[in-house]
């Protein structure tokens, strides 16, 4: 006879992931505590996303470098909750995260959780060029990423690029034939740094220039400044050229 816990463990290893009818219609059950009980017996994981309406047994998720994974474009962290996943991010950012950035790399709407963290004194709040900046309270690594956010490009060769392309339709050639030539990974944090270098509404110009989705930029360079890139080899394995027998001297 199958128990209520195999039916759980079943049915999530089955669709990865459920919602609470759908569980207690696995359990054969109307009372909500009844599938908690066997959800906490089993080990689960509540997705941040969809306003927390999912759920996955604790050891389905494999979590990416910046702690995230989805499925069905449904969200879970390894922090647990919305909460708790924002003020992660906020307190690993080099330079302070806005609404917007934040919400581009979490595929989810922050402004209520930064907010609620901001009035929690959790973390800080300071609004730049009319837009607020969402900092560490840590003084150290809050002071670090202000100093971060402040500093003026060093070079803008995607905005000069921009505003050249006009008068040179050879530059962007150029330069969307480079970019071109990247995969997929390489696109998102080429056109991260590219933004940040551009500062407050980089992000946008990026996009527009590139072609991009914004939260994409955005993904990139809070993917890049917070070094969660994935390593990958440039070279494929037996590429190149081929080693020579060494001759011994006669």
């Amino acid at each position: 006879m199958v128990s209520d816990q195999d039916a759980v463990r079943a049915l999530l290893k089955k669709e990865k992931i459920a919602t609470l009818p759908e569980l207690k219609q696995a359990l054969g059950t109307s009372a909500t505590m009844t599938v908690f009980r066997k959800l906490k017996a089993v080990g689960y994981r509540t997705s941040y996303s969809h306003r927390g309406k999912y759920y996955t047994l604790a050891d389905i998720p494999r979590f990416d470098q910046q702690g995230l994974w989805s499925y069905r474009n449904v969200w879970f962290s390894r922090d647990g909750n919305l909460l708790e996943t924002t003020q992660r991010f906020v307190e690993e950012a080099v330079a302070g995260l806005t609404a917007s950035e934040l919400q581009g790399v979490l595929s989810v709407e922050v402004k209520e959780p930064l907010l609620q963290l901001h009035r929690r004194k959790r973390v800080d709040r300071e609004q730049i060029e009319g837009t607020y900046v969402y900092f560490s309270r840590q003084s150290s690594v809050g002071r670090q990423q202000r100093l971060q956010r402040r500093t003026p490009p060093t070079a803008l060769e995607i905005g000069d690029a921009g505003v050249q392309a006009e008068s040179s339709p050879e530059l962007k050639a150029a330069i969307i034939l480079f970019y071109g030539l990247l995969d997929e990974q390489q696109r998102r944090l080429y056109a991260g740094l590219e933004a940040h270098k551009l500062g407050h509404g980089g992000d946008r110009k990026v996009a527009e220039f590139l072609g991009l989705d914004p939260h994409t930029v955005a993904r990139g360079r809070q993917e890049l400044f917070t070094r969660q890139v994935q390593q990958q080899s440039v070279r494929k394995k037996g590429a190149g050229r081929r080693s020579t027998e060494k001759k011994r001297p006669t």
